[in-house]
């Protein structure tokens, strides 16, 4: 997707029907006229995001020197203009708007520029220039039209990139697939310190990298750190990302304002000192990535959940189960007992205002599939390999089960079509049954969970481990239907008569280059909840 650098076509006028998201940060400074660059601003790379029918956001971050230790990308305290153009083809002859943004310190020189007034279902490529530098070139895809019917869609998903745990190759194999878009389900990014040689990847890095992230200026360059991987880089140029985050965007098992600890002398257990990590976090997280104005955080709030259609095939329903949930009961690890706790009634998931977003919408939606972009497992998982012992994640949904109760049965009763619920988090590929009780043989499957892999975290995998052989082996989990514990993504195709999940694995990702394989496919027909291996 590289193209050698051209300069910008001359002439056309400025593109119309547009939304400069800068405008949110505005800069009063006096911009920074005829900029010299020590070195390349496009280091970052460049990304489109959260494809309409009529337009998608266009994303890039200036920064010359992206690991400065004080954050700021070697760049000044001024706003730097922007060009930004949009063309039918890569080799922009036919270019289709074209504009000027300011990019502003106030959001580490980054743009987010939502174009509108596109076609649907359409491919087009983009690029910025500043300073007589020009960025690689993007592809980015716009949603169908919201009548279509006919026709098919293909996307990944993915989760889980820790940059010291592995190298990215599964982005590489990725960006060579034929999809529309890509669901990115949390972790972009790991807060804990890289180690004194940035792990697997061997790297000295300014030792402020080597403790857990906390300030603004961490946050950045821990994203930019991990923004400067090739492989990531060639997947984001090549299609548009729907993104949400976890936990470890900002710290490991983070409840709304509740953090999981309080280490290296930072009082996080004091919500008010939380509540400004979190704004530090969800800044940078908004700064590196393209991302529209309505996920744009105001100090520790951000509403990321959001719903995008594709035509009359998908409804794909993006959730955020960490900004809302209730603190996790009798700790945050793998316990049994804490039964009457984790099953209270008043705890929540989600929140009572994003629950009742997304059953309303699943039970309206007039598309063939309701796709749920989720965090943490919601199969009911007994990871006690003894049948008289339950032990439960209290991070995943089996630490909220009225919550649970509540989705499945509201997704039922409201005759939802087809809801199909993607996760990460687990660091393996898991594909599940979701019934109304999981402990009841009859009881309906309502919907069909596909968890999916890491791309780094946890190094190395295999196809089975001992947490694989508890889940599958005991007889207590019947309603899983496939496990693996190596690395990838999975490959989503769908149509209006069967969506059918491919899961990508590579044999190892401490060393780069792995090849892929696809270790399995599993289908779903309209209409029969559930999935059976293809």
């Amino acid at each position: 997707m590289n193209l050698s650098r051209r300069r910008l076509l001359g002439g056309a006028a400025a593109g119309v029907g547009t939304i400069g998201l800068h405008a949110a940060g505005l800069s009063s400074g006096i911009a920074w006229a005829n900029p010299r660059f020590t070195g390349d601003p496009f280091r970052l790379g460049v990304a489109s995001g959260d494809p309409h029918p009529d337009g998608v956001v266009l994303w890039t971050r200036l920064a010359p020197d992206p690991l400065a230790v004080d954050g700021l990308g070697g760049l000044p305290d001024q706003p730097v203009d922007v060009e930004w153009e949009i063309a039918h083809d890569e080799g922009f002859s036919q270019v289709a708007q074209r504009g000027t943004v300011p990019a502003v310190p106030e959001l580490g020189h980054s743009v987010h520029v939502e174009v509108m007034g596109l076609d649907p279902g359409r491919a087009y490529f983009y690029r910025f220039r500043s300073g007589g530098e020009i960025s690689p070139v993007g592809r980015a895809r716009t949603a169908p039209e919201p009548t279509m019917a006919d026709g098919g869609l293909a996307f990944a998903f993915a989760s889980c990139q820790c940059w010291y745990d592995g190298f990215y190759t599964a982005y590489r194999h990725m960006a060579a697939e034929d999809l529309d878009f890509v669901v990115h389900l949390g972790d972009y990014l790991y807060e804990g310190g890289v180690g004194p040689t940035g792990g697997v990847r061997g790297l000295e890095l300014d030792e402020s990298f080597q403790r857990e992230t906390y300030t603004l200026a961490e946050y950045r360059n821990r994203h930019a750190l991990t923004r400067l991987d090739a492989d990531l880089q060639a997947a984001h140029q090549a299609f548009p990302w729907i993104l949400t985050w976890d936990d470890h965007e900002v710290e490991n098992n983070w409840a709304a304002d509740i953090a999981q600890i309080d280490s290296d002398g930072f009082p996080d257990a004091d919500p008010v000192a939380f509540r400004v990590r979190k704004a530090a976090a969800f800044q940078a997280y908004y700064e590196h990535l393209p991302l529209r104005l309505p996920q744009k955080p105001e100090g520790s709030a951000a509403r990321m959940y959001r719903r995008l259609a594709f035509g009359r095939v998908l409804d794909l329903h993006v959730l955020d189960s960490r900004s809302h949930r209730d603190d996790q009961v009798c700790g945050d690890g793998t316990k049994a007992g804490c039964d009457a706790e984790r099953s209270d009634p008043a705890r929540t998931m989600l929140g009572a205002e994003q629950e009742a977003w997304l059953l309303d919408g699943a039970a309206r939606s007039g598309a063939t599939w309701n796709v749920l972009a989720n965090q943490t497992l919601v199969a009911q998982v007994d990871q006690d390999p003894d049948p008289e012992i339950l032990s439960s994640g209290l991070d995943m949904w089996d630490g909220y089960t009225a919550a649970r109760d509540r989705l499945l049965a509201g997704l039922y009763e409201r005759g939802a079509s087809n809801p199909v619920v993607l996760t990460g988090d687990i660091h393996r590929s898991v594909v599940a049954d979701l019934k109304l009780d999981f402990d009841d043989e009859e009881s309906p499957v309502v919907a069909t969970e596909f968890a999916g892999t890491s791309i780094s975290s946890g190094r190395d995998g295999a196809a089975m481990d001992q947490v694989g052989y508890n889940w599958m082996t005991t007889g207590v989990n019947p309603h899983l239907k496939w496990h693996n514990a190596q690395r990838g993504y999975t490959v989503l195709t769908l149509d209006t008569g069967e969506l059918r999940a491919e899961y990508r694995v590579l044999s190892q990702v401490t060393t780069a280059g792995a090849p892929v394989e696809t270790a399995a496919a599993f289908v779903v027909e309209p209409g029969r909840p559930g999935a059976r291996s293809a």
